[in-house]
């Protein structure tokens, strides 16, 4: 017979093996992405087209791994046609304007100055949920979110460089990833559909893959022409499109193993390690005091609004709940999710 508190014990270390891995994939992805679409030597500054890639790819390999090998298993969760185009369409889209904008404000901003411009999400989320009727307004919260923006502009006050076009890519990659998240909740859970980050990612990734596409013909194609060749290194790329992936597939073991609130606590020390090795790896990357002041006044914002929404979901006493409402299926290959 075997022993509980040791099978409790491999359990707890499987489970932080598997954050370890998601904190390791999803900054890796963010430092990969930058190196790809600032290297000189690679000339692929085309950061549309490297999210196509990686749509497409995801694409391609989820049917593969579901409809071929059958090595995953993709919940129906009662899909149809009518949910699909009025659901999943907007949802595809919103998540496709995120990996765009985010990936193209590393073209203009260092990767530590994104990532704390992206701790101001929880306000966007906020902000939108109100208007949307999903959250009330409190003293509580309007204290938590004017934490996290004071965090934000202090952070940004502390950059040497700053990049107002970067910022704007950034800022708008944050209102996408907030309209998604958004619609997740009114059009997909109050639908009753229940489905796991492998079967979203089976049925988002080829919506998100055709409106990058449209644009791509128009905005990027014809740069890519004019440079008179598309001589790119496949090896890279397809590497690059594989950790996207490998990403998207870490995010389901943690949350099938623990919650999607999990991912949220371990988004917060990914944050930390993206903003501090980056100022080793990259050379356009110099933090001040007052970056590292105000990006820690931003987290601690960011760590209460996590802890608002832990025991808001412990008062339901839904932790069920929880995991099918937050399950986010895809993390933005420039960020975190």
């Amino acid at each position: 017979m075997a022993d509980p508190v040791n099978k409790s014990s491999k359990e707890g270390a499987l489970t932080y093996i598997y954050l370890l891995i998601y904190i390791a994939l999803s900054s890796g992805q963010i430092f990969f992405n930058k190196w790809v679409l600032s290297s000189k030597e690679l000339n692929f500054p085309y950061p549309l087209g490297l999210t196509l890639l990686h749509m497409v790819f995801s694409s391609v390999l989820c049917f593969v791994l579901t409809k071929v090998f059958k090595i995953l298993k993709v919940e129906e969760g009662g899909m149809t046609m009518e949910i699909y185009t009025t659901s999943v369409i907007p949802i595809g889209a919103m998540f496709a304007m995120t990996l765009w904008l985010g990936n193209t404000a590393y073209l203009y901003i260092s990767v530590a100055f994104a990532q704390m411009l992206k701790a101001i999400m929880p306000v966007a989320v906020f902000i939108l949920g109100v208007a949307a009727g999903l959250e009330v307004m409190s003293c509580r919260m309007l204290l938590i979110m004017s934490v996290i923006s004071l965090g934000v502009v202090v952070a940004s006050y502390g950059e040497i460089s700053i990049s107002w076009i970067g910022v704007v890519y950034q800022m708008g990659g944050v209102v996408g990833e907030a309209l998604r998240l958004i619609f997740m909740e009114i059009l997909v859970k109050r639908k009753g559909l229940k489905l796991n980050p492998i079967s979203i990612m089976y049925y988002v990734s080829p919506c998100s893959a055709v409106c990058l596409f449209i644009p791509w013909i128009f905005l990027e194609k014809p740069k890519m022409d004019a440079s008179g060749t598309w001589d790119f290194p496949p090896l890279v790329l397809i590497l690059n499109c594989l950790c996207t992936f490998a990403l998207n597939l870490s995010v389901f073991l943690v949350i099938s193993h623990t919650s999607a609130l999990t991912i949220r606590v371990a988004g917060v020390v990914k944050d930390w390690v993206v903003v501090l090795l980056s100022a080793l790896l990259f050379a356009d990357t110099k933090l001040t005091l007052i970056n590292l002041f105000g990006y820690g006044i931003a987290i601690a914002g960011v760590a209460a609004y996590n802890n608002h929404k832990l025991k808001k979901e412990a008062t339901r006493g839904s932790s069920k709940e929880l995991q099918s409402e937050e399950s986010i299926p895809m993390v933005s290959s420039s960020s975190n999710k």
